[in-house]
């Protein structure tokens, strides 16, 4: 019965104690209130000032999540302050000091996505509309966050990749400059004039309205095939990727005219095979009796 009686006692007073405590519950539940209502216009001004700048688009989602946090932050601190009372700042960094490596490796990987998120949205390349090559992934930066990067894959597929991949990992930017090189391999005869056929790819790729007037079309004779003498042919164009892809088409169309035009070969890789000398061999007739 004591254990009975001592068990209702100490529930009356937990009873007490929260009935006691709900005034100033309700005080902490309006400061979060205020807290969330006050990033949120924060947050407002802040897109409102960085917005008559020039400032990048990711600069400025970083800038609204250090002010939501820093707000937030200060607003948690006041309503823990007030519901406990015991409770203080410097006890609580204090207290944050005896767990702070048992955090850190349990949120490693958190902590370093949120890092290298930091470090990628302060450096001026790779913006928001760059298409970027990383690791096997090819496309679109739509959205960088504090942890992750939304890339729209040349598919239509969104791929989420953690922040630390694209830091710790080279990373290409294909959009970096307006227009970009690329390059095919076109295969002639031996028998042909090396330098007419140098000339009419030259003048095919060069006639394209594709193809960048500013930077010069490099037609090269690499190496000498086992069927053709292959010559490397290089050109610029704008960088976007149906461009590129468009630009490419038809420079393998306009050269595969203007060699036939020219009437220069591009020929099929032959293979030729030497058999050694047999011996002769006297046949003789064979006489066949037929026993009826």
């Amino acid at each position: 019965m004591n254990y009975l009686q001592t068990l209702h006692d100490q529930i009356e007073r937990m009873i007490r104690s929260f009935i006691q405590m709900l005034p100033t519950l309700g005080i902490s539940l309006l400061i979060l209130m205020a807290t969330w209502v006050v990033a949120k216009f924060a947050i407002r001004i802040a897109d409102r000032i960085t917005g008559r700048t020039h400032i990048r688009e990711d600069l400025k989602q970083l800038l609204d999540t250090i002010v939501r946090l820093a707000i937030w932050l200060i607003g948690i601190v006041i309503a823990l302050t007030v519901a406990i009372p015991s409770f203080t700042p410097a006890g609580a960094f204090a207290g944050l000091g005896v767990g702070a490596l048992a955090i850190g490796f349990a949120f490693q990987d958190i902590f370093e996505n949120f890092l290298a998120g930091v470090l990628i949205m302060l450096r001026e390349k790779m913006r928001i509309g760059d298409l970027i090559e990383c690791k096997q992934i090819t496309g679109k930066v739509e959205r960088i966050t504090l942890r992750e990067t939304h890339i729209r894959q040349l598919s239509n597929e969104l791929t989420i990749v953690p922040n630390s991949v694209l830091f710790k990992n080279p990373v290409k930017i294909l959009t970096d400059q307006v227009v970009r090189r690329d390059e095919i391999m076109v295969g002639v005869s031996y028998d042909c004039d090396l330098e007419d056929a140098q000339r009419v790819l030259r003048e095919a790729v060069e006639a394209l309205p594709t193809v960048s007037k500013d930077r010069p079309v490099i037609i090269l004779a690499r190496t000498l095939g086992e069927s053709s003498v292959d010559f490397l042919v290089q050109w610029w164009a704008t960088t976007t990727p149906r461009d590129m892809r468009l630009t490419r088409s038809e420079v393998v169309i306009a050269v595969k005219n203007a060699l036939d035009a020219a009437g220069i070969e591009i020929p099929y890789p032959t293979v030729t095979n030497r058999l050694p000398d047999l011996p002769d061999v006297e046949t003789e007739p064979r006489i066949t009796e037929l026993v009826g």
